[in-house]
């Protein structure tokens, strides 16, 4: 399967800019139909605290933008959007949507960032999610979720072949980003695609590095820097031949 990684300078809270930035990438990168497109963390407002002004109202406008634009592309295609539960906090989503426009997976980040007062403004998710996809059993993350390697556990165990992380993730910890996208990789025997933001907002600087990680921890495409789009083959087939030479997985402690 075909992957692609949208690597973004966010326009912070500027959701029709986004979606005019992300259509230029999209067009000149012309992923093949049936693949998997993947769109930073809040990539339509940035890594915001302001839920009341910038969720998804009911016209849903960020979603119905990833909705049209998969099935318009005929591709998948995962974004990172503001929601609101009942009580009126924040849900930090990942939202994924077919090639024929239907919503086909929605998970919400389970760690809030406290040190940036996420935790304040959102909700956390209380639950691992897996869709199909392309052959692959696919779990979607997001951002500060990567520090929490139990997440990724859990996902393995509901037979998660092809992690997904979507990020606001700063220049000040890249390094971190990278090693725990690697280790990620390595530990669950899976491939492990980490899609972050570049450029600046109020409070952070971002320097990309979106990254595709196969199960030994090699990096098949790195972003670099700037904004732009990387891409990717990744085999499902490679997953399940690692995983039955070195079957480490069958040893976990449950």
């Amino acid at each position: 399967m075909k992957t692609y990684c949208v690597q973004l300078d966010i326009a912070w809270e500027n959701k029709p800019a986004n979606h005019a930035k992300v259509k230029s990438l999209l067009a000149q990168a012309a992923p093949v139909p049936g693949s998997l497109v993947i769109l930073p963390e809040l990539f339509s407002t940035g890594f915001t605290m302001n839920v009341a002004g910038l969720a998804e109202g009911a016209a849903k406008e960020s979603e119905t933008f990833l909705s049209t634009t998969a099935q318009e592309l005929g591709v998948f295609l995962l974004g990172g959007v503001i929601n609101r539960d009942a009580a009126g906090r924040g849900l930090n989503q990942s939202v994924t949507f077919g090639p024929d426009g239907r919503e086909v997976a929605r998970y919400t980040k389970m760690q809030p960032f406290n040190l940036g007062e996420e935790g304040a403004h959102y909700a956390a998710g209380d639950e691992i999610v897996t869709f199909p996809c392309g052959g692959f059993v696919v779990s979607p993350l997001v951002c500060y979720d990567l520090r929490f390697p139990e997440l990724f556990r859990a996902a393995v165990r509901r037979d998660a072949q092809l992690f997904i992380v979507i990020a606001c993730w700063p220049v000040k910890r890249i390094g971190h980003w990278i090693t725990l996208l690697q280790a990620r990789a390595i530990e669950n025997q899976a491939y492990v695609i980490g899609v972050n933001r570049c450029g600046d907002d109020p409070q952070y600087r971002h320097n990309g590095h979106s990254l595709i990680v196969d199960p030994h921890g090699a990096i098949l495409a790195d972003a670099g820097e700037g904004e732009g789009v990387i891409s990717a083959e990744v085999d499902v087939a490679t997953v399940v031949a690692w995983r039955k030479e070195f079957p480490a997985l069958q040893d976990m402690r449950r």
